[in-house]
């Protein structure tokens, strides 16, 4: 390649790779990208390249670092000297933050929360029916799902819940840099307030166990608290709504895996396996190296910047025959969708329950789902942020 590919850029098509990342497909498993400041760093496209050197602790999540990858405007105005709880730590100060949430977000602690989930989607698919046709589905099912279960668990009033849904979105894909760093502030001043609350009148969300077993006994300062309830807040409604929003508008753009699925419900929880390998909607985990390190005869390093396009890697022909046809039917599970290694998603499998519950009462209360405007026309989300619809218009 004799010029570097531009990363992130937008899809043309909502659940496929954008066509401009073809020759990373190509020159897997490692490439170079060029950011939007010019800045050259090298991007991991291959499936067993990835999974290696995310376990590698020779690959850093510091995004403080000096030479820390930042793909867009709105990240480097966000970016400062505070590490972001979780997702900018490294071991051993990310396990102990990660120990500290772990049983709230358990397999068990999901089976336990499946009624209540299932019950948040029958009332707002009971909401849809009564208005009857047509719904904008991200407003009317995509979004609350998620949103009302993670206020649930973190014990976050669902009454705010417009406040902190339009901070997450100026957060993620604001107009200008002042607007994501007003939004950031506005959230974590929200936040705080809710932990000086949680203090004199504590409840039974995940937050009130923070307040009360760690910042009580000054494990974390109120800042860390505030992150750590910021980064669970956003990652937990933000992400599965998008997967709603999207799966949903994937699967009626492939009637025949749409009408497999119906026929057998007990293939959901691999379609969503499949879903969520096919469409990647978090493209691009960063990371600088600390050290120089080999992959298959190319160096990288010691302060390269490092980019995984998860998109590319999901889709790598080494992992999954046909990789661009929707297949409930292969093994996906090994997918990167979630990460990989200690930073692997520490909500997948509450993701995994709301995912399949929505996308099976869905189908089974309006079988008769359909888009009601021309595909080409529903807007969807640009490539430097969490993929996702910006609306679904749909009748039955």
């Amino acid at each position: 390649m004799t010029e570097t590919v531009a990363f992130p850029q937008d899809r043309t098509c909502p659940y496929h790779p954008p066509t401009a990342y073809d020759p990373l497909r190509e020159a897997r498993p490692l490439s170079r990208v060029t950011l939007y400041d010019g800045r050259s760093v090298w991007v991991v496209t291959g499936h067993t390249a990835a999974r290696r050197l995310l376990t590698d602790q020779r690959l850093s999540t510091d995004s403080t670092h000096k030479a820390f990858p930042i793909p867009t405007e709105r990240f480097a105005a966000v970016r400062d000297r505070r590490r972001a709880a979780l997702l900018g730590y490294d071991d051993p100060e990310h396990n102990v933050q990660r120990r500290m949430l772990i049983p709230s977000f358990s397999l068990k602690r999901t089976t336990d929360l499946r009624p209540r989930i299932q019950r948040t989607v029958d009332e707002l698919l009971d909401a849809m029916v009564e208005q009857g046709p047509p719904a904008e589905l991200v407003s009317a099912f995509a979004l609350p799902v998620p949103s009302i279960v993670i206020c649930d668990l973190l014990g976050v009033p669902y009454a705010d819940h417009e406040f902190f849904e339009a901070q997450s979105r100026r957060l993620l894909r604001g107009p200008t840099a002042e607007d994501t760093v007003e939004a950031r502030d506005l959230l974590e001043g929200y936040l705080g307030d809710l932990v000086d609350h949680k203090r004199a009148n504590p409840g039974d969300g995940v937050l009130d166990d923070l307040v009360a077993q760690q910042l009580a006994a000054g494990h974390l300062d109120k800042q860390q608290v505030v992150e750590l309830a910021s980064i669970l807040l956003i990652a937990g409604h933000e992400t599965t709504a998008n997967m709603i929003s999207l799966g949903t508008y994937t699967l009626l753009r492939h009637p025949e895996q749409l009408a497999e699925l119906k026929a057998d419900p007990g293939l959901m929880p691999a379609a969503v396996e499949e879903l969520l390998r096919f469409l990647s909607i978090a493209d691009g985990m960063l990371r600088v190296a600390t050290e120089d390190i080999d992959v298959d005869g190319v160096t990288i390093r010691a302060n390269d910047g490092v980019v995984f396009s998860t998109s590319v890697i999901n889709r790598d022909t080494a992992a999954y025959a046909d990789p661009d046809a929707l297949d409930w039917h292969r093994s996906a599970r090994h997918h990167v969708a979630f990460g990989f290694g200690i930073h692997q998603c520490l909500g997948q499998n509450l993701a995994r329950a709301e995912m399949e519950i929505a996308l099976a009462s869905l189908f089974d209360r309006l079988p008769g789902l359909r888009l009601a405007a021309p595909a080409k026309e529903i807007p969807f989300k640009p490539g430097d942020t969490i993929q996702g619809m910006l609306e679904l218009p749909v009748t039955w």
